[in-house]
């Protein structure tokens, strides 16, 4: 699937600019702990988490993750969305608790 895509889920909300927003995900992958999400995350995976601090871009940017989704309503600093339009990552928000968000984006 392309990250276009999930801008046609109705659940999901692109709170960043466009960036990439052509190239496909080849994986899903959930966490919450930094270190293990950067230990076990796969290149040009769609990550799903809760945080919404800006050490997420720093991992998604090392993983090389094509996007992040923060999940379960957590809330989205402005200075979050302007980092990650610098970095060119792509943040979309769910209301949806993450395996919901999963099942859509899956």
């Amino acid at each position: 699937m392309k990250l276009k895509d999930l801008l046609k889920i109705d659940e999901l909300k692109l709170l960043t600019d466009e960036n990439n927003i052509d190239v496909e995900y080849s994986d899903i992958y959930i966490g919450d702990l930094l270190s293990w999400v950067m230990g076990k995350g796969k290149t040009k995976a769609v990550w799903l988490t809760v945080l919404s601090h800006q050490n997420i871009i720093a991992v998604a940017s090392l993983r090389e993750f094509s996007a992040i989704v923060i999940c379960e309503g957590a809330k989205v600093e402005d200075e979050l969305i302007s980092l990650a339009n610098r970095e060119g990552i792509n943040i979309f928000t769910s209301s949806l608790p993450i395996y919901e968000t999963s099942k859509l984006i899956a």
